[in-house]
């Protein structure tokens, strides 16, 4: 007697009862899915983006924002610090090295970064293409931004004032590709990487009073900005004559000492904000862990419900069949066989909703990361499988054991005699 495919037949024989107790199970497991893909790829991508940064300077405000717009770039800046302050934070013994951002100006919703060549060093950036920026205007792609734009070496385009797509555009000046990143799988991939220079003199062309300046330079050397240093800007701290500013600086401590007084002596003592990026996103998953939680607590009632569904299903079915049970009895089924009948179909219940669910939480995670090309949620994979999903399989099996024990006791317990004679 072939038990598994008697199950299967008494499962297809009610296919609207059957379909619509693996979907209920589905979507429940489905969301429990998500929640692991996105929890694992954004702690993760989270912990890569901000290794090797200790600390973040930036303007007075939230230390939450200046952490998501100065390491992650999916935030807008708390605002700029005055050069000769960060200039002096730079020369500070517990400071090993300091990286200045300087932002404001996008292209089709890529950030542009005003940095030095210490920046993608940070995260061993390899260059699949090109060189890195030697002079104002150049500019070396992040992958994606590559992938996304079909920009190559040579090409030119105009960047966009401000964070976001849709502003005007800085059509006095353009950028010229001379670099590609390779793949990197953080935050790089998404950025476009220029000299801190290039972002000062873009917005030189727009400030009234500093037009007579940035006419002049222009004439210098093809380059507006006869003050750039290649040999100080590129591989250093940007230096100039003028007063200017920077939008956040990336610190490296010397020693673990600095980790105790830097952060309290700039807070303090400078109209500067300092805020760690490990402190912050501890802050962060846990506020996310609130709505994680509740989430997985609404999918747990959904594969609650669905659970007792299952075990109405099972229960209303047997005893309807009680007498096809006991011809299987009467033609040689032990009381164990028709048990572990009862447990099959529901144990095949609950695989079929588990692998269904699973495939509708990569579904749906890649759809929403087709509605959001850019940003943290676009560089997600919603095809990579977890070994954590093994553990939805089986959550859902202990499910269908459970849905099945009263019906299988039942099943166990009918009687030949008694269901032979009603008929």
């Amino acid at each position: 007697m072939n038990l598994v495919k008697l199950s299967w037949k008494y499962l297809t024989f009610r296919p609207l009862s059957t379909g619509l107790n693996v979907l209920l199970l589905a979507l429940g497991l489905a969301i429990i899915t998500v929640l692991l893909l996105i929890q694992d790829q954004f702690e993760k991508k989270m912990n890569r983006d901000a290794a090797g940064i200790d600390l973040v300077v930036g303007a007075k405000g939230s230390p939450l924002q200046l952490i998501l717009s100065g390491v992650y770039h999916i935030d807008f800046p708390t605002g700029n610090i005055p050069m000769d302050e960060a200039e002096k934070l730079s020369k500070n013994r517990l400071v090993k090295n300091i990286i200045p951002m300087a932002l404001g100006d996008n292209y089709q919703g890529y950030r542009i970064v005003g940095t030095n060549h210490d920046y993608p060093a940070l995260y061993d950036a390899q260059l699949q293409s090109g060189e890195l920026w030697k002079k104002p205007f150049e500019v070396v792609l992040g992958w994606e931004v590559a992938a996304k734009t079909g920009y190559n070496l040579g090409d030119e385009f105009v960047g966009s004032h401000g964070i976001s797509e849709g502003s005007h555009e800085h059509d006095e000046n353009k950028f010229r590709v001379v670099g590609v990143l390779e793949p990197a799988a953080n935050v790089l991939d998404r950025l476009i990487l220029t000299s801190v220079e290039s972002i000062w003199f873009t917005h030189d062309e727009h400030d009234e009073e500093e037009s007579e300046h940035a006419d002049s330079t222009a004439e210098h050397e093809g380059h507006p900005g006869s003050d750039f240093q290649e040999s100080v800007a590129m591989k250093g701290f940007p230096h100039s004559d003028q007063s200017r500013e920077l939008t956040t600086l990336l610190i490296q401590y010397r020693n673990p000492m600095a980790a105790i007084q830097l952060p309290r002596l700039i807070n303090s003592g400078t109209s500067m904000q300092a805020a760690s990026p490990t402190f912050e996103m501890v802050r962060l998953f846990e506020l996310l862990g609130v709505g994680i939680t509740l989430l997985k607590g609404l999918a747990v009632v959904i594969i609650g419900i669905s659970g007792l569904g299952i075990f109405i299903a099972l229960y209303t079915s047997l005893r309807e069949r009680k007498y096809d049970l006991a011809i299987l009895r009467a033609i040689g089924a032990s009381r164990a066989q028709l048990m572990l009948l009862i447990f099959l179909e529901g144990i095949m219940l609950t695989f079929m909703g588990a692998v269904l669910g699973i495939l509708l939480g990569h579904s749906f995670l890649s759809v929403i990361i087709s509605q959001n090309e850019q940003g943290v949620v676009s560089s997600l994979q919603p095809w990579i499988f977890l070994k954590a999903e093994l553990w939805i399989v089986v959550y859902a099996l202990v499910v269908g054991v459970l849905a099945s024990m009263i019906p299988a006791f039942a099943a166990y317990q009918t009687s030949i005699a008694k269901q032979l004679t009603k008929a």
